[in-house]
């Protein structure tokens, strides 16, 4: 029984040599003090919840990304369309003097055609395959021209996306209210000015012209719901930022392993397991031989 019990002893050492040996190991290779809910069941638990908010955070923060690059896209393209306009209200202002030929009114006219055009364009801006002024309808062109003038093919929906625990922003304008408002349409000032240089009528023109620069300093007045829109989203963008790292010092708290601490460990495991070894080495023949004699 004697050499049993000096057997059972020492394999029982050399057994909990190597698991701490193994434990510190691990611990060296993933950093993490917490590899299984054994290691600590309690850390293991507030681990699992802070993941959880981590991952909330990081679903945000992508919600976040794509809705800014939404808006820089609607807000370049209101920015374009407003350069447009102004050039509309120079051509218009030219096209209203009275001692031009009729050659020349009908230059300008096809120049400010050409502004029509290039806002249509800029009114069907898509993001990421979806139309940002097409309301909630987003799948298709919100704007086509036709001999009857600029129809409207959107809704006037809006969009609402979480940026956080409880918080929505409104992501886009409908179509209608920026280029088709009633009183600053942009398309019908356009057209309307369009239809006053072919005609060759000064005062329609210079009319026009001014339903055209009322339209501009409408479309510029709107054009701050994107800028104001990009300055929330990098606020809360901050706020997230600074979320995750609290969230991540807390999980390494929780869990992380003190990594001078694991590889001493490490090394006073092989220590430990090689005196064990060693022990046995000396001990357990002699002892052996004792029992049978």
């Amino acid at each position: 029984m004697r050499v049993t019990d000096l057997t059972d002893n020492i394999l029982s050492a050399i057994w909990q040599a190597q698991d701490q040996e193994q434990t510190a190991l691990e611990q060296l290779s993933s950093g993490k003090r917490v590899n299984r809910p054994s290691d600590d069941p309690a850390a293991a638990a507030a681990e699992v919840i802070n993941r959880d908010q981590q991952g909330q955070v990081d679903q945000y923060m992508q919600s976040i990304g794509s809705l800014n690059g939404g808006f820089q896209a609607a807000d370049s393209a209101l920015a374009s369309a407003i350069t447009a306009l102004n050039q509309a209200v120079s051509l218009g202002t030219q096209g209203a003097n009275g001692t031009l030929s009729a050659s020349n009114r009908q230059a300008i006219a096809a120049s400010v055609q050409g502004v029509l055009d290039q806002v249509v364009q800029l009114a069907n801006t898509s993001y990421q395959g979806s139309y940002v002024f097409g309301g909630t309808a987003v799948t298709s062109a919100p704007f086509t021209a036709g001999a009857n003038g600029v129809a409207y093919n959107g809704n006037d929906g809006v969009n609402q996306a979480a940026i956080a625990d409880g918080r929505s922003i409104q992501t886009n304008v409908p179509g209608s209210q920026l280029f088709q408002q009633a009183g600053s349409d942009v398309m019908g000032s356009l057209q309307q000015l369009i239809t006053a240089l072919q005609s060759g009528d000064s005062t329609a023109t210079s009319n026009a012209t001014t339903a055209v620069s009322n339209a501009l300093n409408y479309l510029s007045a709107q054009r701050v719901f994107y800028g104001n829109s990009m300055n929330e989203i990098t606020d809360e963008q901050t706020t997230l930022n600074q979320q995750s790292t609290d969230l991540k010092s807390q999980e390494n708290t929780l869990v992380g392993a003190d990594m001078a601490q694991a590889a001493l460990a490490v090394t006073q495991a092989q220590t430990t397991h090689d005196a064990v070894l060693a022990a046995a080495a000396r001990l357990l023949p002699t002892t052996l031989l004792d029992y049978l004699k």
